[in-house]
């Protein structure tokens, strides 16, 4: 190829970039294209990974189609991820490639079928452009690497300047990549996390000793229960323990939590760490990710010293986000994990069942010596919905309420079986996020889910509160039960 024809192959792919980058999701509606600022990025980025190709394959061609089919994998990704879920790609996501291989039918089933293909495509361009049409041309590779350490050299300085020094300083990921696009997010969004340092041990100040706390507190984060009343607007989908409950509970509302159809990780580390998003800055999109540097925050490491045992509950594999390690780091003394649950039984879904778990929160509580907290996390409605194959809108939101039925009935069953263990206890109950169900629910809107706390008096008798609707973010969540075991803290 000729040093022109390379030349216009390096125009095209820049151009070619620009154009992929207007087909993510959000897109500028009004204006064309994205801010100078992300231009620059958009190119920048385009240029050194063309150098990097180009300098493992020793080909223009391929150098350029590979870095074209990168972007489009990204892309479709990212457009993806913001059909199902509202959001687009983040550098966070990345942390979880690993989970999809591990766990497919988590992330998957959620695909469309279209898009599954193009992903596999634009995979298999990237791998055979390495593998097959690589060169043996020193030149072509040497100039690659010349290009692509030129240019990590003027981003490092582009970069450093203060036009993008202040850019993308507060985290706003839909209006980030709708202003600067894809790329550029993903790549600030990572720098501006790398540089947020570990906050400083929590130190808790005196609190007022509280003559009626509990000295059993169960907590069940349950996977993607929310009302269907508010889900679908059909009065005649109440859930009847759920409306029991709010009833009678001591405080109930809505969980604002800041996911849709995922993100289970945000709400847990919310109602277990009880740091708020805007303290976790660009730590909020997956705060499991800096967790360990965070232990003393956690609920059962700020317990352990009114002498409370906390035990984690999660019938699925523990290392999945990493809980294996940031549950005994933040003071869980032991976890039950999937080896403790018998396999569900034909019929009975994918996952172990509500009523399994609600069985051994029950067998824990009754062996509970001192005082203890339960941790749980149900697995039984996690999606995929359909029950085998292909399913339809109405299948999956048929087999949605189905299983929304049992974790109902669970939470009905620890309303009652709590209350006949007689002893001061608390049950704190709540969705983690609502469910991504293809045709049927949207991320657009509301996004709360319902939480009830009930708590018990030495009789098994449930403790009234005002009945009044209080509204709790998952952090907020955090401190009202750790204001309620321990004692409000004292004000100076």
């Amino acid at each position: 190829m000729t040093v022109t024809g390379n030349g216009l192959t390096f125009v095209a792919l820049l151009v070619g970039a620009v154009l992929l980058d207007s087909l993510g999701r959000p897109r500028p509606i009004g204006r064309i294209g994205r801010s100078p600022a992300g231009l620059w990025l958009t190119i920048w980025l385009t240029t050194t990974t063309f150098g990097l190709f180009l300098a493992l394959c020793g080909s223009v061609g391929v150098a350029a189609a590979l870095t074209l089919a990168l972007a489009a994998l990204l892309t479709l990704a990212s457009n993806a991820k913001h059909s199902m879920l509202g959001e687009p790609l983040l550098f966070s996501d990345l942390a979880l490639v690993g989970a999809v291989f591990r766990h497919p039918q988590f992330y998957l089933s959620a695909i469309r079928v279209w898009q599954r293909v193009a992903v596999i495509v634009a995979a298999l361009v990237l791998l055979t452009g390495l593998a097959w049409l690589s060169v043996a041309d020193l030149p072509a590779h040497l100039a690659g690497l010349a290009l692509f350490l030129a240019s990590l050299a003027a981003g490092g300085l582009g970069l450093g300047a203060p036009p993008l020094r202040r850019l993308m300083r507060v985290p706003d990921a839909y209006n980030d990549v709708l202003k600067h696009g894809l790329l550029p997010t993903v790549l600030l969004y990572w720098l501006r996390w790398r540089t947020i340092p570990d906050p400083p041990p929590v130190r808790d100040r005196g609190r007022r000793a509280m003559h009626d706390a509990p000295e059993l507190v169960v907590i069940v984060q349950c996977e993607s229960f929310a009302d269907p009343v508010a889900l679908f607007g059909d009065p005649s989908l109440a859930l009847p323990a759920l409306a029991r409950a709010t009833e009678t509970a001591w405080r109930w509302g809505r969980l604002e939590v800041s996911g849709f159809g995922a993100y289970t990780m945000r709400t847990e580390y919310g109602v277990l760490f009880g740091r708020s998003e805007t303290e976790l800055g660009f730590r909020r999109y997956d705060p499991f990710l800096t967790a360990l540097g965070e232990p003393s925050y956690a609920l059962p490491a700020r317990l352990a010293a009114a002498s409370w045992r906390s035990l984690f509950l999660h019938p699925h594999d523990m290392r999945f986000y990493g809980r294996d390690r940031i549950m005994p780091a933040g003071g869980f003394a032991e976890l039950v994990g999937e080896d403790r649950f018998a396999a569900p039984l034909p019929g009975q879904g994918r996952y172990v069942t509500d009523a399994a778990m609600a069985d051994e929160i029950i067998a824990l509580a009754r062996d509970a010596a001192g005082p203890t907290l339960l941790y749980a996390v149900t697995i039984e409605n996690h999606g995929p919905w359909a029950s085998s194959g292909a399913a339809g809108e109405s299948d999956l939101t048929q087999n949605y309420l189905r299983l929304l039925a049992n974790s109902d009935a669970m939470l009905a069953t620890l309303i009652d079986r709590l209350g006949a263990l007689k002893r001061p206890a608390m049950l704190v109950f709540f969705g983690d996020h609502r469910p991504s169900i293809p045709g049927a629910t949207a991320p657009g809107g509301d996004r709360h889910t319902p939480y009830v706390i009930m708590k018990f008096d030495r009789s098994g008798r449930l403790v009234p509160g005002d009945r009044a609707r209080a509204d709790l973010t998952p952090a907020e969540l955090h401190h009202i039960v750790l204001d309620d075991i321990l004692g409000e803290p004292i004000r100076v």
